[in-house]
């Protein structure tokens, strides 16, 4: 079979890693992909939003599985796309994409199908939006109602953040004119979930936990994502089971009510209050960098399992015992601005997996691209042992344009 992989990050990196070892796959096209992915796929000059552009491709190659990494992608209508052309394609539509790409939309389902959430108020004026946060509690959550790459959100501890917050979106449009979500802050500790949804069948994933802080001891601006590490020992199976029973599948049937079917991975940011899991915010897609620590678990034929999701087929997935833990190696100033084109060294001398999240190749030389540059994961009997082995990992890469935090894992570590 001929797989393409839409995207050019460690998400990315990741599924085609998972696609290349299934006896099914014997050519992977990834567009655009990145420096890291040439190694095991075939990189192509597309746009994730030339949407036209990939379904051409994917005619004209014959691919026989097309999968979407990016939320970008998928706002864009690729899944739309493809379907219209009768192309294969896992991820879902525009529409039922809408429950990451709008978060007032998937408050609204939430609230319709009984979803447990924190509360929240919905303005596109500035003032309206302060006069509500200066008569409630800080801190509170600031959210850009659409896409703004895993940086839309603000937890301001103080009525000044959360002042300038709504200057940010509301005023300046740093992410596009639009609207903000104001929600109240829950407490607790947060985990991802994600599910391999096929219409109103559900079937859940291996548990990671996210790092969004910049720097050690959860400090800093948030960023798309510093680490992760999956499994996650302090949310037992009772956590999960109720997360799945109470939050993922009324979605994922919710969805089939609004005439908006999900076909994809349908990705939980969820928190565990005293009240038990509530939801943070939903992805459409596979979420980055938590893939890069769930996808190496995985024991089945990741390719079966998107065609029986497709195909409406009930299947089992089975998973290593393996824990694994990853850090990012990311530019030095981001998440705010920062330099391109620094060389990454010793690369070469890396025994444990590494994810090219923004990469780049010239004259032989691997070269950052992007904020988030690599992932370096390790792989161990416990989370102890994946973290000593992504550590030891690190110690190998030499580049002074990056930096990366020490404790990713710590927390469950015991």
């Amino acid at each position: 079979m001929k797989a393409l992989v839409i995207g050019s990050g460690g998400r990315e990196h990741a599924i085609v890693e998972a696609l290349s070892r299934s006896p099914q796959v014997e050519k992977i096209y990834c567009a655009p992909g990145n420096a890291g992915i040439t190694s095991m796929a075939e990189c192509v000059g597309i746009g994730v939003t030339d949407v036209e552009a990939l379904a051409d491709f994917a005619e004209k190659e014959g691919i026989d599985l097309t999968v979407v990494g990016p939320e970008a992608a998928l706002a864009a209508g690729v899944v739309n796309v493809f379907n219209s052309r009768g192309l294969k394609i896992f991820g879902p539509t525009k529409e039922a994409a809408r429950i990451e790409s709008s978060k007032e939309y998937a408050k609204q389902v939430m609230d319709r199908y009984g979803v447990p959430t924190a509360g929240y108020r919905s303005f596109d004026n500035y003032e309206e939006a302060l006069e509500y946060v200066k008569a409630g509690k800080i801190p509170t959550v600031i959210k850009y109602d659409g896409l703004a790459a895993g940086k839309g959100v603000v937890v301001a501890m103080s009525f000044e953040e959360a002042d300038a917050a709504l200057k940010d979106m509301l005023l300046d449009s740093s992410f596009g004119k639009g609207r903000v979500v104001i929600e109240d802050f829950l407490e607790g500790p947060e985990f991802s979930f994600m599910c391999l949804v096929s219409g109103d069948k559900v079937y859940p994933l291996e548990l990671a936990q996210d790092h969004k802080r910049a720097y050690d001891g959860d400090k800093g601006p948030n960023t798309g994502g510093m680490g992760a590490y999956s499994p996650v020992p302090f949310i037992g199976e009772d956590i999960k089971d109720r997360a799945l029973r109470e939050i993922m599948i009324p979605v994922a049937k919710g969805l089939v009510s609004e005439g908006n079917p999900f076909t994809g991975i349908l990705y939980g940011g969820l928190i565990l209050t005293e009240d038990g899991p509530k939801v943070i915010e939903f992805n459409a897609r596979f979420g980055d960098p938590e893939t890069e620590v769930v996808l190496p678990r995985l024991k089945s034929d990741i390719y079966a399992l998107f065609e029986a999701a497709l195909k409406g087929e009930d299947f089992d997935i089975e998973w290593h015992k393996d824990a694994v833990l990853g850090v990012v190696l990311a530019s030095k100033g981001y998440p705010g601005s920062y330099e391109k084109g620094a060389v990454i060294k010793g690369l070469e001398d890396v025994d444990t997996s590494v994810y090219h999240m923004g990469t780049a190749k010239k004259d032989g030389e691997i070269l950052t691209s992007g904020g988030r540059v690599l992932m370096v994961t390790g792989k161990g009997a416990t989370l102890e042992e994946a973290h000593a082995a992504a550590m030891k990992s690190l110690e190998k890469i030499d580049c002074p344009a990056l930096f990366h935090r020490t404790d990713i894992g710590k927390a469950a570590i015991k």
